[in-house]
């Protein structure tokens, strides 16, 4: 017996459009982690001028939270070798990239008109809010489920038609 995780590879894929869906979404992800880490010291203050019904703390705490899900949801969707542990902790930090963003910039929308930038690329392109980016938010929403379901870390039942 092995007090090490045993990493194991990832499941075949359901079909070949979950493969395609589950790269776009880490491609999407690579993006905005890799924008909002080149302007994080204005991202983690663009964060605060939501005024955000969270703590001081928790609101400043919001955007390290927010890179380290885009980063560490990467992996279920790239079908790296991991534990199954893992890869299911992967899979939910998508689905988090997904609601926070949705949260955030509906919160931004219908509270926040006057911000600056809705901060999917960071404060290095400033994105104007609107209902487009509570639209791009709730598309991830459903790329994390297509990836989900497609690539699902836990065992599937099978079904057998009874003749």
């Amino acid at each position: 017996m092995s007090i090490l995780v045993k990493a194991t590879p990832a499941p075949r894929a359901r079909t070949d459009a979950t493969k395609q869906i589950a790269i776009l979404y880490a491609g999407i992800l690579v993006v905005l982690a890799v924008t909002q880490l080149f302007t994080f010291d204005k991202f983690i203050e663009l964060i605060p001028t939501f005024e955000l019904p969270l703590s001081i703390a928790a609101t400043y705490a919001l955007a390290p939270t927010l890179i380290a899900a885009e980063v560490f949801a990467i992996p279920f969707l790239l079908r790296m070798t991991l534990s199954p542990a893992f890869r299911a902790l992967s899979m939910a930090l998508g689905w988090l990239v997904a609601l926070l963003w949705t949260l955030i910039s509906l919160w931004v929308v219908l509270i926040q008109p006057t911000a600056e930038t809705v901060g999917f690329l960071g404060t290095l392109v400033d994105l104007v809010p609107g209902w487009w980016a509570v639209l791009v938010s709730i598309s991830f929403g459903i790329l994390a489920a297509w990836a989900s379901w497609g690539l699902w870390p836990g065992k599937r039942q099978t079904t057998k038609a009874k003749k």
